[in-house]
């Protein structure tokens, strides 16, 4: 056997011939190292190794091919990452390593079909070899399915943009709106299939008016005759029409004669409104539980800023506007990972905690005084309108002024806070965002609490209460746009045109997660008196994303101190399942309960409450149909006895509590693992310390003995 030839990779004179010669030794060796001395009958008969492959002799055009079907050869039997190592360290053009690469791996995969194909023939039965092919054929499909879903997924690149050029903070603002959409589109399902199609489809008669396009702000109008509104729904089983919809015994449906219904509407109405609260609940304290579980973790700076440094880069993005996102966003992240790890918490005197205790005081006694204020001119002023409704004086501008009042002090109130925010100086931008947001919040709930004590008290007329609504959405977007034109827009091009400097205001995220989630409170509260105002609240989010992302583009800056907002998402969805949808379930709730409804119009006009249609209905079913007693004893034993509800709740409440409680639990374990490494690290320092000391002393000991022993020996000899 000739000797094998090692030939330097740098050395200077060698040829294309000797490169593949030496490499395809190299591959044959890593090829043997990597096998368990595997059976000759294993390979195929181009695979298997030769002893030729240690001949070097010539570097003729004949012996350079055969050399490169060698290599060619030993490369497709090697592991994925060994092949790309070897293919790199091969000091040759990128071409011909290209070449070779896409040659080993078409060769590989020709074996591989060929042997299974050879393998499938003889081993496989007819059932087994034709499902190898349904999934075979059927693998590409679902890669090309799953890359479809993924790109369905909306705003994916534009909010990639917001996280890499302003942070976490404003990123779970527009995570927040996406996280609204989807609520909404599950509310229209639900009521649009159960109550506005088959009362579209089976439509009342009723009287129609013109279309004079103040509809569009005041809601009312030829709106009112439409499936828009609670009084356009029937009393009766569809697809019964009656021109008698005055109340009458004729026109009640919830009559003994309704066991030949096809759909009551009555009782769809009131299950639907119900089943889409007690799910929109489930899929709230679901997301709650998530939520809490990934944010409240603890995640030490540290160890993340490692990561984040090291191993966050996704080597799949190759599109330069995607390389550039991503890098934006990186940068991002560890700038507010390093503003973290930077922020010093200094300790103060007890006269500058007792100024800082005072100036806050003030400061809450300014919010609290001021909301209480606007919460008094808001009665006023909303009995003021229903005096001047009910004497008939009603136009479009009087019923426009109180949602006009309501949105201005929405939009001014808040920017007092933020005054007031910036009067007590907090160190940490985290802090001052959930301050303001827990005077936002306390704000628009209490403005929320006056309006239902209005409309639930005095008025309790269904489609005004829908009509309302309407008008309160629709002036809440208005000002929203001029919030955008002249808090944003026009403040950046002041600053930029008149100060003559490049500061651009902040993205406010406090207040604008708080409009949201008014917005959304109100489309809750208005599901009952107007199924298709979840529609409305559909266009208004998608509209408010946009030109919120165009303004923050193109009018806001980033903070100067950034800070990750690793626990705002959990905050903005707990604000949205416990004062938002609990306040909205409750309201709508004792409506359906306690108050009587319309005698003229909608589907409860003959009840003496919207909940007797349930029972009403059970005790029909339960005279035609004496077997099904259990049916009606379980509606009135869990669904008429509140009891059950308040458990209901009750649970939900304790579930979001314990959940709590193992998260900080989790975390205090997690806490004292982390500080028991970081006692070991402590413990490994000083024990190899003390080790490097025993040995210096040692060796300082021995040199001493050998200088003593070299000095008496020369004594000695001397």
């Amino acid at each position: 056997m000739s000797e094998i030839i090692v030939v330097d990779p740098i050395s200077a004179g060698r040829n294309r011939g000797a490169i593949i010669s030496q490499y395809c030794n190299k591959t044959l060796k890593l090829r043997r190292r990597r096998q368990t001395r595997p059976s000759i009958r294993d390979f195929s008969p181009s695979s298997r190794p030769s002893i030729r492959s240690y001949g070097m002799e010539g570097d003729t055009t004949d012996a350079e091919v055969s050399k490169r079907e060698r290599l060619v050869n030993n490369l497709q039997n090697l592991p994925v990452s060994d092949r790309v190592r070897m293919l790199r360290g091969m000091p040759l053009s990128v071409a011909e390593k290209k070449e070779i690469r896409h040659v080993a791996r078409s060769h590989r995969f020709f074996l591989m079909q060929k042997e299974k194909r050879i393998l499938s023939n003889k081993k496989l039965s007819c059932c087994s070899q034709l499902k190898y092919y349904i999934i075979i054929v059927s693998y590409p499909f679902w890669y090309s399915w799953l890359s479809f879903l993924h790109s369905l997924q909306p705003w994916q690149t534009l909010l990639k943009r917001v996280s890499g050029r302003f942070g976490t903070g404003v990123l779970s603002y527009f995570l927040f709106l996406k996280t609204l959409v989807f609520f909404n589109v599950f509310l229209f399902l639900v009521t649009g299939a159960f109550l506005v199609l088959p009362q579209a489809v089976h439509p009342p008669y009723r009287d129609t008016t013109s279309f004079s396009g103040l509809e569009l702000l005041t809601g009312a109008g030829s709106f009112s005759h439409t499936v828009m509104y609670y009084g356009y729904y029937a009393n009766y089983t569809l697809p019964r029409r009656s021109r008698d919809e005055g109340g009458g015994q004729n026109a009640s449906t919830l009559t003994s004669d309704s066991q030949q219904f096809s759909y009551n509407m009555p009782l769809a109405y009131f299950f639907t409104i119900g089943m889409a609260f007690f799910i929109t609940c489930i899929i709230l304290v679901y997301s709650m539980s998530k939520t809490f579980g990934r944010s409240f973790r603890i995640n030490k700076s540290n160890s993340i800023l490692t990561m984040k440094t090291f191993s966050c880069w996704d080597f799949k993005v190759i599109k330069k506007k995607s390389v550039q996102i991503m890098s934006e966003n990186i940068g991002t992240q560890l700038k507010e990972l390093l503003a973290e790890l930077t922020q010093k918490h200094t300790k103060s005197t007890f006269c500058k905690r007792f100024c800082r205790l005072m100036v806050h005081g003030v400061a809450w006694t300014i919010c609290i005084a001021s909301t209480t204020g606007c919460m008094a001119g808001v009665y006023y002023f909303s009995e003021f309108i229903h005096k001047v409704r009910l004497d008939g004086l009603s136009s479009p501008a009087k019923l426009l002024s109180l949602p006009t009042v309501v949105s201005v002090i929405n939009l001014l109130l808040p920017a007092l806070f933020n005054l007031v925010g910036w009067m007590e100086t907090y160190e940490s931008p985290s802090v001052f965002a959930y301050v303001a947001i827990g005077r936002n919040l306390m704000l628009k709930m209490s403005m929320l609490g006056v309006l239902c004590f209005h409309w639930l008290g005095r008025v309790c007329w269904e489609d005004f209460v829908g009509q309302e609504l309407y008008r309160f959405l629709l002036m809440d977007f208005i000002f929203t746009l001029l919030d955008t034109l002249f808090g944003e827009l026009l403040w950046r091009l002041f600053s930029e045109k008149v100060l003559k400097r490049k500061r651009k205001p902040v993205f406010d995220i406090a207040r604008n997660v708080l409009d949201l989630i008014y917005g959304q409170t109100l489309a809750w509260l208005g599901v009952l008196f107007s199924p298709v105002l979840p529609v409305v609240q559909i266009l208004k989010l998608f509209l408010v994303f946009y030109i919120k992302m165009s303004s923050v583009m193109l009018n806001c800056q980033a903070p100067r101190k950034p800070y990750r907002a690793s626990q705002m998402t959990t905050i903005f969805i707990t604000l949205l399942c416990i004062p938002s949808l609990l306040g909205a379930s409750v309201c709508v709730t004792y409506t359906m309960w306690s108050i009587t409804p319309s005698t003229s119009c909608g589907p409860f006009r003959t009840l003496d409450t919207m909940f007797k249609a349930g029972k009403h209905w059970m005790e029909i079913l339960e005279k035609d149909n004496p077997s099904l007693s259990v049916l009606s004893k379980a509606h009135t034993y869990f669904v008429e006895n509140p009891f059950f509800l308040f458990v209901g709740a009750g649970i939900f409440l304790i579930v979001i509590y314990f959940h709590s409680q193992v998260v900080d639990g989790q975390r205090k374990i997690i806490s004292l693992l982390q500080d028991q490494i970081q006692n070991e690290g402590e413990d490994k320092k000083f024990l190899i310390n003390r080790l490097q000391s025993v040995h210096k002393q040692k060796q300082d000991a021995g040199k001493r003995l050998k200088s003593q022993v070299s000095h008496l020996y020369n004594h000695q000899h001397f």
